[in-house]
């Protein structure tokens, strides 16, 4: 199982062509519409989780990478997330977290692919990705996973704290609800090239 998993992923790098050396190439991916981003958190009182509609992704996005060693990395590779694309459930809710994201001054949250490398002693993979949210920019890994469609997907869990983001963690009701500083980002993101 475990081989299999490894000869799909090496079949990804053929298909996607990557070379090596340090040849910059350049493709197009697609987020595919079974993708899924989630923002959630909680509150002294009650939890929230805004989904982001993925149909909202300006596809195709371009990919620049190389390779270098058992590493791909990527140049200028981002996915752009608007902030007004979060729907939380409601409408108060809503312009709380634009409030929250600064949506007025940075109405996007970016997501830099920066490279794809092994992870040691194991046949999987993890991305490395600058998350920047409210002009705030921070790095964080997540798995990175190769489905049967030569398909491959990244996802993950990441706990953000909105301080590391510039971000006070705000409160409601002349401070009788308190949103806690610690949110969550859950992301499944199907990513799969295409060819011209």
């Amino acid at each position: 199982m475990i081989l299999k998993k490894v000869r799909l992923f090496f079949s990804v790098m053929a298909i996607m062509a990557f070379t090596t050396g340090a040849t910059i190439r350049r493709t197009f991916v697609a987020i595919t519409p079974d993708s899924s981003l989630y923002i959630k958190g909680t509150t002294n009182v009650n939890t929230f989780s805004c989904r982001f509609d993925v149909e909202n992704i300006n596809n195709p996005v371009h990919v620049d990478y190389y390779k270098e060693g058992n590493r791909i990395k990527f140049d200028e590779t981002a996915l752009v997330l608007n902030v007004d694309c979060f729907d939380c459930g409601g409408r108060g809710i809503n312009r709380d977290l634009r409030d929250i994201l600064k949506s007025e001054e940075q109405p996007h949250i970016f997501l830099f692919l920066k490279e794809i490398k092994p992870i040691e002693s194991t046949a999987a993979y993890k991305a490395v990705l600058d998350i920047e949210i409210a002009g705030e920019t921070n790095t964080y890994e997540v798995p990175v996973e190769v489905e049967k469609d030569n398909k491959l997907l990244i996802k993950g869990d990441l706990n953000i704290s909105l301080p590391d983001h510039n971000i006070a963690a705000p409160s409601k009701l002349f401070g009788l609800i308190n949103i806690h500083e610690n949110v969550e980002i859950s992301f499944k993101l199907g990513v799969k090239e295409i060819r011209n």
